[in-house]
C-alpha cells in the first residue's frame, strides 16, 4: 500500500505580538504534514519564513509537489537531494522520521543516540520594543536563568542597559537579526561585553559580515541567517564562534544532525533555535538539542494557544516529547 501524505495550513495566535528588527506578528502561520502507511502515521511541521523568500502557499505547492514521491516510498537521504533545504523539506522529513519511530517501535531519541532524553533549559524571548517596555519585559521574566533579548535598532546601547538592570540574575543572549553595522558593531559589542551578555546573535547581514573576522570579540558571536546546512559552515570559520541550528533552515532533522556533528568538527558552539511554531515543531529540535551549549526552542511558550497534546514546559524547562505528540 502506498504511502499517503496530506499536507493542511494552521494559524496559532501568539499571545500579544511577537516584534523583531524585520516587523512584527500576532500569529503563527505553519504548515502541517501527515504521512499515513499501514495504519500508522507520522507529522512534520514547518513555519515558512519572508526572510527566506518562503510563503504559505508557495511552501505548501512544494510539499505537493513531493506527493507522488512520498506514496513511491522516498526516504530521507534521498529527499536531502530531491528538495532544497528549507521548510518544506523540513516538515517532510520529520513526519518520515516520526512515521519510522511508528513502524519500527524505535523512538527517535534512540535512533539518533540521545536515550534517554532529559529536560532542557530554553531562553525566552523578549520582543524588540521601547527601552522601558522591553525592561517590564526583563522585569516579568527576571525569574528565567536565560532570556533571549531582541535588538536591532538606534536605541540599543539604551535596550541592553534596560534589561540587564531589570532581570541582574539572568544570562542574556542578544539577536540583532542582522540590525547592525560595521560602524555601531565595535561600540555594540564593547557596551554589551561591559553589560555581562553571553551571546550575540548575526549582528550583521548575512553575506555582508566579512568584518566579524577582523574584529575582536569581547562577546562570543553566532551565525543564525548566516547558516543553513553543513555546506555553509566552512565560509564561517573566523568569523564566528557559534551557530544557531534551526529545522526549518536546515530542511529536516536528517540535515540538521549533520549540521551539528560538522559545526563540532570545526570547534563552532552549539545552539538550537526556532521559528515561532508549536509543540510539534519544537519536538525533533528537543532531541537534536540535547548537547547543545544554548537551547531556544520557547515557540509554544509565546502562543496564547498550542497543540493538545504539547511539549511540558516547566518554568523554562521543556521536557522531551511524548510519543503521543512525537518521534
Amino acid at each position: 500500500m502506498a504511502r499517503v501524505i496530506s499536507v493542511e495550513m494552521e494559524r496559532f495566535p501568539i499571545a500579544g505580538t511577537f516584534t523583531i528588527s524585520r516587523g512584527s506578528k500576532t500569529e503563527a502561520e505553519v504548515i502541517t504534514v501527515t504521512i499515513a502507511d499501514g495504519g500508522r502515521s507520522g507529522r512534520g511541521e514547518c513555519v515558512p519564513y519572508k526572510r527566506y523568500g518562503e510563503t504559505m502557499e508557495g511552501v505548501y505547492a512544494a510539499i505537493e509537489a513531493m506527493r507522488d514521491h512520498i506514496a513511491g516510498g522516498l526516504g530521507r537521504i534521498a529527499l536531502l537531494d530531491a528538495m532544497p533545504a528549507g521548510a518544506a523539506r523540513n516538515a517532510i522529513d520529520c513526519a518520515l522520521w516520526d512515521l519510522e519511530a511508528k513502524l519500527t517501535g524505535t523512538p527517535v531519541a534512540a535512533a539518533i543516540g540521545v536515550l534517554p532524553p532529559k529536560p532542557l533549559e530554553t531562553a525566552y524571548t523578549l520582543s524588540l520594543a521601547e527601552p522601558e517596555a522591553m525592561a517590564a519585559q526583563a522585569r516579568a521574566n527576571a525569574a528565567r536563568p536565560l532570556l533571549k533579548v531582541k535588538i536591532g535598532g538606534d536605541n540599543d546601547m539604551a535596550r541592553i542597559r534596560a534589561v540587564t538592570q531589570a532581570a541582574p540574575n539572568s544570562r542574556i543572549i542578544l539577536d540583532a537579526n542582522e540590525g547592525w553595522t560595521d560602524e555601531t558593531i565595535e561600540a555594540n559589542l564593547a557596551f554589551a561585553a561591559q553589560h555581562g551578555i553571553t551571546l550575540i546573535e548575526q549582528p550583521l547581514p548575512a553575506g555582508r559580515d566579512e568584518i566579524l573576522g577582523r574584529i575582536a570579540h569581547p562577546v562570543p558571536i553566532c551565525a543564525d541567517e548566516s547558516v543553513h546546512a553543513a555546506k555553509d559552515l566552512d565560509a564561517l570559520v573566523g568569523l564566528y564562534d557559534a551557530v544557531n541550528i534551526k529545522l526549518d533552515k536546515s530542511g529536516g532533522l536528517t540535515e540538521a544532525l549533520r549540521l551539528r556533528d560538522r559545526a563540532r568538527d570545526l570547534g563552532f558552539g552549539i545552539m538550537v533555535g526556532c521559528m515561532v511554531g508549536t509543540s510539534l515543531a519544537m519536538a525533533p529540535a528537543v532531541l537534536l538539542a540535547q548537547d547543545a551549549d544554548f537551547v531556544d526552542l520557547d515557540g509554544p511558550l509565546l502562543l496564547a494557544r498550542d497543540r493538545e497534546p504539547g511539549l511540558l514546559y516547566q518554568g523554562s524547562l521543556v521536557s522531551p516529547p511524548d510519543r503521543g505528540l512525537w518521534g
